[in-house]
């Protein structure tokens, strides 16, 4: 197989929407949406398949409000932000493998490693007036795994559904999940 790829390199791109849900060791699952945006190098391609590396950085804030929280009597706010930038070598098949595949079906598996950051920032309030904020700030890096499935649109894009999960080793050890959809130029 490696005698009739091509060692061609090829840039392709795509941008869209992923859901990050991050569990820590000793802590509460929390979410956060965001957008994405996913470079990759073809640097081995073939008719219907290729290997690519690439960086899907995704960036996404979350916040929300309550003015009742439990048995507490007061209001609340929170706001969170996130980054997230993994390294990833994936194997694509069918569409979207590189841009001269005429498949309209296509999916790929990948490894990698990664960077993930994380903050939050809580504002609350009693019905006494008194006042409380607690700030936290986690990152953690750690091995990344993905797979997703590929549909073509028009002549040459196509969308993409993908998973991920990322073990974080540094820090408080979390478990991230994600889901994203993007559509690849």
């Amino acid at each position: 197989m490696m005698g009739l790829a091509s060692y061609s390199q090829s840039f392709m791109h795509g941008a869209g929407a992923v859901v990050f849900v991050t569990k820590p060791t000793n802590g509460e699952a929390s979410t956060i949406g965001g957008l994405t945006y996913s470079p990759r190098v073809n640097f081995v391609e073939n008719d219907n398949m290729s290997v690519s590396v690439g960086v899907p950085l995704s960036v996404g804030l979350s916040g929300s409000y309550s003015s009742n929280r439990g048995s507490y009597s007061g209001e609340s706010n929170n706001l969170s932000f996130m980054f997230n930038a993994p390294v990833i070598v994936n194997l694509n098949f069918g569409c979207g493998a590189t841009k001269d595949v005429d498949s309209r079906f296509g999916f790929f598996i990948g490894a990698g490693y990664g960077y993930h950051y994380q903050s939050v920032n809580e504002n609350f309030s009693d019905s006494f007036e008194n006042s409380y904020s607690y700030s936290g700030k986690a990152s953690t890096t750690g091995p990344v795994g993905n797979a997703g499935i590929r549909f073509g649109v028009g002549e040459v894009h196509n969308i993409e559904v993908k998973f991920s999960f990322m073990k974080g080793i540094t820090n408080d050890k979390p478990n991230i999940f994600g889901i994203g959809a993007l559509f690849n130029f």
